[in-house]
């Protein structure tokens, strides 16, 4: 967490006020986000579950992304009743749902544009 009094807090909230795309970028930025995202959209939504399709990533990271995310409303949590112990499942809300199609087409762009690959002009545009 950064310090409320920080020159980059300050930054980070003058960005934000200057366009929304800030703060969304914000939202889901992060190593394992869009991909937690996305696991959980496809049924895998308990932790473990997300471990084994994240086999890189830390349970200690784990937590802490799926907190934030949880902190931003894109998921949440909800215990599995009759469960011992309790199990714990990650539901999308809505915002969680709706930006399933957005990381898809980040996605969709990052398969068109990765490092390496060659990108072009439009017609119309100069250097």
């Amino acid at each position: 967490m950064r310090k409320k009094e920080s020159t980059d807090y300050a930054n980070e909230q003058s960005l934000f006020q200057l366009c929304e795309r800030n703060s969304a970028i914000s939202m889901i930025s992060g190593r394992w986000k869009g991909q937690i995202v996305y696991y959980i959209s496809q049924g895998y939504d308990r932790f473990h579950l997300l471990q084994q399709k994240l086999p890189n990533i830390s349970e200690t990271v784990l937590a802490r992304q799926l907190k934030e995310l949880e902190s931003h409303a894109i998921l949440i949590k909800r215990e599995i009743p009759n469960t011992v112990p309790t199990g714990i499942k990650y539901i999308l809300t809505n915002k969680g749902i709706d930006l399933v199609p957005i990381l898809d087409s980040l996605c969709n762009w990052g398969k068109m544009y990765a490092d390496g690959k060659k990108i072009t002009l439009a017609a119309d545009q100069q250097f």
